[in-house]
């Protein structure tokens, strides 16, 4: 490689860092052409040029750079100019002022030089034209270069796409998950949620229904990110919306099966689990797909709650049962999702559900928020992925046990 390619090569690769210092698109785009106008003068005759942003039909003028600061700024040019009909369709373009496709009014208005290029950005939401001295024998480098610099300026901003993506997700879930967690009648409840990403797909909620009864629900839908977030929204208002109207358990199950299965999001699968508890001590519970929850008695036995029906989403006919049981002083509910259980080890053996309800058992006489802890570290000292491979969330019931001062001789 001859010392002008390798010096042009280094070039670039500051030029790129440069790309990476942005902020947002604008700034992203101005940096770049800042960067090429005083460092490629010399190789590819650049002396500056103008950013075009799109709007409705046409790109509109908005800042330049270099040599082209005298330009009109918000001069707007319609996109089927030839230059940006051509750059539409192959993402750059080098043409000379004379082209008999050009408007030269326009271009006087413009100050453009004997020979322009540009390149389109960002989904072609903004332009980048360059000025030229010469393109003639650096034509090829000129090509190369430019389409070097679009594309990293391409990948730059769908980088801050996908972080402000990420961000509106991150703020979806924290907008419905509880910031303050019911402690109705004797029940003390605690509960806890790592995502495997910036955000998950994991869900709990506590709804207060009266001065009598409260439900308590956990659900993971499949996938991460914004999607997720968004299907975990969805059953956030479906079961509030349906709780609230006084529905039993089973058909507000059942209508959110069918908001699933209409939903156009791509994660459509969603496994849930739903107690109502009275603060008398009944517990009327349904399994929608999701790992069965450990109803754990205060002498240790420890009773999984399965009955319910299949995962809400593929199914919209589905239907669902009940399970009743009791809910006794000193008696504990433990509700979490399969991040927990399907932790890995370094000889990739899963934590389980029989580790789980040994952890619980031996914690059952702590307070929830204790049990919460203590089932998080096991976990933590059993896996070796940090953070987790699946989102994990553990929701806590407990019923105090009767003061003994309190109990009839």
């Amino acid at each position: 490689m001859s010392r002008s390619s390798i010096s042009l090569f280094h070039r670039i690769e500051r030029a790129l860092e440069t790309i990476a210092l942005g902020s947002n698109p604008l700034e992203t785009i101005h940096k770049a052409a800042d960067f090429i106008a005083e460092n490629f003068a010399d190789d590819l005759g650049i002396k500056g040029g103008r950013i075009y942003a799109q709007d409705d039909g046409a790109y509109e003028l908005v800042e330049t750079f270099g040599d082209a600061s005298q330009d009109p700024i918000g001069l707007r040019v319609w996109k089927t100019y030839p230059p940006f009909e051509q750059l539409l369709d192959v993402g750059s373009v080098v043409m000379r002022r004379d082209d008999p496709r050009l408007d030269q009014r326009l271009e006087t208005d413009l100050r453009t030089r004997e020979w322009f290029a540009a390149i389109a950005v960002a989904d072609a939401r903004y332009v980048l034209s360059f000025d030229l001295e010469s393109a003639g024998d650096d034509h090829e480098n000129v090509v190369a270069t430019l389409n070097i610099i679009r594309l990293a300026i391409n990948q730059k901003l769908r980088e801050e796409r996908m972080v402000a993506i990420m961000e509106d997700a991150r703020l979806i879930q924290n907008s419905i998950l509880p910031r303050h967690l019911p402690q109705p009648g004797d029940f003390e409840i605690a509960a806890r949620t790592v995502a495997a990403e910036i955000v998950g797909g994991d869900f709990y909620d506590v709804i207060t229904l009266d001065d009598n009864i409260f439900d308590v629900t956990i659900a993971d839908a499949t996938g991460h990110g914004l999607p997720a977030a968004l299907q975990v929204r969805d059953v956030f208002t479906g079961l509030r919306m349906g709780l609230s109207r006084e529905f039993k358990v089973t058909r507000t199950i059942q209508r959110l099966n069918r908001i699933i299965h209409r939903s156009r999001m791509a994660t459509k699968f969603v496994s849930l689990f739903l107690a109502e508890i009275s603060l008398d001590g009944t517990i009327i519970h349904c399994n929608a797909g999701h790992p069965p929850s450990l109803l754990v008695r205060a002498d240790g036995t420890v009773t999984l709650l399965r009955t319910g029906g299949m995962i809400l989403g593929p199914n919209p006919d589905a239907r669902y049962a009940i399970g009743i049981d009791s809910f006794d002083p000193g008696d504990l509910l433990v509700l979490y999702t399969d991040g927990i259980t399907e932790a890995t080890d370094e000889n990739d053996e899963e934590y389980g559900s029989d580790r789980l309800t040994h952890t619980v058992r031996a914690a059952r006489h702590l307070d929830p928020i204790a049990i919460v802890d203590r089932v998080f570290s096991d976990v933590d000292g059993f896996s070796v992925a940090s953070p987790p491979i699946d989102d994990q969330t553990l929701v806590v019931v407990k019923r105090r046990a009767a003061d003994p001062e309190e109990i009839p001789a």
